[in-house]
């Protein structure tokens, strides 16, 4: 028989495999030995993938990745104290998004608490609302374990906190056998869709994670369809590419209802119209930490009913649409083809364009996702493209993982794609700290670089009368050599300045986890900006 922590370790693990946990990411530390050397046998036994990060913040979010695009829980292991509260940041984002993640770390035992012992902090519940906690001494049930594990499939993160006594290095060699059974699934429920009738003038928004059902019924009604990038909804041939701009203008003030799907972020305008008194909201329930929505809704229904329609609409209002986001788009791209440099806009297209049906995207927050919004390639339903963000809570945390992630979770993918903006790169730049041995995928990282932080132009603080503030507060140029940065993590880099450049690039791939930095300009952001709202 083991020692009681390399017994406790290994049941721990057990309940990970129990409940179809595959993807591990591990931080190194000396109280999760005994977890370590438990996950390092059954990887070994081909039982589960080990991922090994010398940050717990960059774990977190690589687990957050592989959950996302794999479509199963991931879990992430560190050790005791500060590095748990590192992994803070991922684990909000999962409670938001409604990613499943099974948070594991180790903890002193029950003598040592509410003492001074080294690296002995509370962690019982310190991830507070957005994960709860299973405090897990040497004694406990295992029954207990793989049941709170599994709890994980209400698309929820959860957290294992193991009291691990010395000593903390195993006996012998474990040779894993089968998991523990799953749990019989529960009985599906009927679906109760919510049937709605044609008549009033509607759109279809699909937010974040919407998924296909929202564009089914935009086509299913002949409704326009306002769908984000990483909807999971922008295909076929009702998705209105320049919708943002043509809220702003007559057809958005002609709108009567919205049938909101997912977890809609980027757009003011479309905030605007949910907000209106005069439009009737029928929202469907996004998965997350808050459901309710920050608008009123007048009829809401789940998302495992969701919404149909009993005939299709009179398709002038959907051909309006259309033909306003044809001249709309039309004099767009002349905008950008007149400027003499390269802009985020036309980055962002590029990007888009250079994902092939069955390709993957990862797109970083800020200013990126949303000139991807307006430069959307036409993508035909059943290309099986992958777009997907981290929009539970958008923040700019761990992104550099979270791709990485999502490309290791999603193997098949035939390209894998980033973009991000250079702030957001640099907030995660040990997301390249691979380590020798390490699982690594095929990633190209584009890195929009206009040397600060641009996003902030086009609001109230980037106006001229906050100009002798707004690099000191806001705008941040650093100066930072991109080239250099990925030099030091052997990450192979260029440098472009043209979309000629930027094609030519995107159109090579050399393998491996790359960076192309695309150098834009900052200085004529809000300029640019008011220029392309005022094509409407």
């Amino acid at each position: 028989m083991s020692n009681p922590s390399t017994e406790l370790a290994r049941s721990v693990v057990d309940a990970l495999r129990g409940a179809d946990v595959r993807e591990v990411v591990l931080a190194p530390g000396s109280r999760n030995a005994p977890l370590s050397f438990a996950l390092h046998d059954v990887a070994t036994a081909g039982g589960l993938r080990l991922h090994t990060r010398l940050d717990e913040r960059t774990g977190g979010f690589l687990a957050l990745g592989l959950a996302k695009t794999s479509r199963r829980a991931a879990a992430v292991v560190c050790t005791s104290g500060t590095a748990v509260a590192h992994l803070l940041p991922a684990v909000m984002e999962a409670a938001h998004a409604g990613v499943p993640l099974v948070v594991v770390t180790a903890d002193r035992p029950q003598r040592l608490r509410a003492t001074g012992a080294s690296q002995t902090t509370d962690q019982v519940g310190i991830f507070g609302p957005f994960a709860p906690t299973l405090d897990v001494a040497a004694d406990a049930d295992r029954d207990d374990v793989l049941r709170f594990v599994r709890s994980h499939e209400h698309q929820r993160p959860v957290h294992l906190n193991v009291q691990l006594d010395v000593p903390l290095l195993p006996d012998d060699r474990w040779e894993p056998g089968e998991p523990p059974l799953r749990a019989v699934p529960a009985t599906v429920e009927p679906r109760r869709p919510l049937v709605l009738d044609p008549g009033p003038r509607t759109v279809v928004v699909a937010g974040d994670d919407a998924g296909p059902p929202a564009r089914v019924l935009a086509q299913e009604a002949d409704w326009p369809l306002l769908a984000e990038p990483s909807s999971g909804s922008r295909t076929g041939t009702h998705a209105i590419r320049t919708y943002r701009l043509l809220l702003a203008g007559e057809l958005g003030r002609r709108v009567e209802r919205v049938v909101v799907w997912g977890h809609p972020t980027l757009s003011r305008p479309v905030t605007a119209l949910l907000a209106r008194d005069d439009v009737e909201v029928v929202s469907v329930r996004p998965r997350g930490f808050w459901a309710d929505r920050p608008f009123s809704v007048d009829r809401e229904v789940g998302a495992a009913d969701g919404v149909r329609v009993s005939g299709a609409d009179d398709p002038a209002w959907l051909e309006e649409w259309r033909a306003a986001d044809r001249d709309t788009g039309r004099r767009l791209d002349a905008l950008l083809a007149s400027e003499p440099d390269l802009t985020p806009h036309e980055v962002a297209g590029a990007v888009s364009r250079a994902v092939p049906p069955g390709g993957l995207l990862h797109v970083g927050a800020s200013s990126p996702i949303r000139d991807l919004d307006l430069m959307v390639a036409p993508y035909d339903v059943g290309d099986r493209r992958l777009v997907v963000a981290n929009r539970g809570l958008a923040g700019i945390d761990g992104t550099v993982s979270s791709a990485i992630g999502a490309a290791l979770g999603r193997p098949h993918s035939t390209r894998a794609l980033a973009l991000m903006g250079d702030v957001t790169f640099l907030h995660d730049m040990t997301g390249l700290v691979l380590g020798t041995g390490a699982p690594r995928p095929d990633l190209t990282v584009v890195v929009v670089n206009d040397d600060g932080g641009s996003i902030f132009a086009m609001l109230e603080q980037g106006a001229p009368e906050h100009a002798d503030r707004y690099d000191a507060l806001f705008g941040t140029p650093h100066g930072v050599d991109v080239a250099s940065l990925c030099a030091a993590t052997r990450t192979p880099h260029l440098r472009v300045t043209s979309l000629t450049e930027l094609e030519q690039a995107l159109a090579s791939p050399n393998g491996g986890v790359e960076v192309v930095e695309a150098v834009v300009r900052r200085d004529n952001r809000r300029d640019l900006d008011a220029r392309i709202r005022a094509l409407v």
